[in-house]
């Protein structure tokens, strides 16, 4: 049975650490209604650049243009979004799970542009080539990041350096649910977009309406493709940044509650054995008494 003393040292290094994760719960909890905020007013806008896009490449007929066609190389880039620190969870490792348990992605075929250090450095750790590291954004993402990220994968892309682009983060739902998701950035299939705006239409006319352009069809593509990646991986940051505060939130709130928990019964334990002192002392003073009578 552990002393009186050890019980004590453990019980206040529990309350210490106690402390510590109730601060920082509290912290989180304030980052998460800042970040939920900023995801909640982007969300609009990039579902209606998704839907702009997606008409324009829908009712373009059979268009040819870079973005919408496969690459020669069989090079994929992954931008994965994590955590520049710790102490959330699961929420690091659901993302890094995403891409080494995909048979699509090998440490040979396989470059990562990664957005947080937790991320990296496991990456790193499993032999996949980081090509790049934008960890800073994780700090406070902001839409310049995302033009960042987004000028460096499409510079290679459009170079033939890599074939396909992929956006690994996680969907924020509310506090206690986050989603790690894998999204296809390029090449955008149009065969899924046309069959998907087919069901949709509910007037037999946008089936078989096409898009005039003014100037080409490829010249729009140029401008607007670009704001739509950068648009993606804004919208990736912001539901990353807000998931990763409400799973820190939540594993705080655990770690606090395993405190008090865990104090309660040491409480318990340290009482029982003052009581036991207490008992072993009056019995040697009894037992001294009757022995000098």
């Amino acid at each position: 049975m552990a002393s009186m003393r050890d019980i004590k040292r453990r019980k206040e290094s529990v309350q210490s650490t106690g402390q510590i994760t109730k601060a920082m719960k509290l912290v989180s909890s304030v980052k998460l209604q800042k970040a939920k905020q900023a995801a909640e007013e982007c969300k609009p806008y990039f579902e209606t650049m998704y839907e702009t896009v997606a008409g324009m490449i829908a009712k373009s007929g059979q268009m040819s243009h870079p973005f919408l066609q496969k690459s020669q190389s069989d090079n994929k880039a992954v931008i994965m979004v994590t955590s520049n620190r710790g102490l959330a969870g699961g929420y690091n490792s659901n993302v890094v799970k995403l891409v080494t348990k995909d048979e699509r992605f090998t440490q040979d075929n396989t470059r990562i542009y990664a957005v947080g250090t937790k991320g990296r450095e496991a990456m790193e750790h499993q032999g996949y080539e980081v090509a790049k590291d934008y960890s800073e954004a994780m700090n406070d993402p902001m839409y310049y990041d995302a033009i960042s990220i987004g000028k460096e994968v499409l510079s290679q892309y459009t170079r033939g350096e890599i074939g396909e682009i992929y956006l690994a983060y996680t969907i924020f739902k509310n506090t206690v649910v986050q989603i790690p998701n894998m999204i296809k950035l390029l090449p955008i299939d149009a065969e899924d977009i046309i069959s998907e705006q087919e069901e949709e239409a509910t007037d037999p006319l946008d089936r078989i309406t096409l898009m005039n352009y003014e100037p080409e069809p490829e010249e729009a593509l140029d401008a607007i493709i670009p704001k739509y990646i950068n648009s993606l991986i804004f919208g990736g940051l912001t539901e990353s940044y807000a998931s990763e505060n409400g799973a820190r939130m939540q594993a705080m709130d655990s770690a606090t509650s395993n405190a008090e928990e865990m104090i309660s019964d040491l409480s318990l334990r340290y009482n029982r054995a003052r009581q036991a002192s207490i008992t072993q002392e009056l019995t040697e003073i009894i037992a001294g008494a009757s022995a000098i009578q």
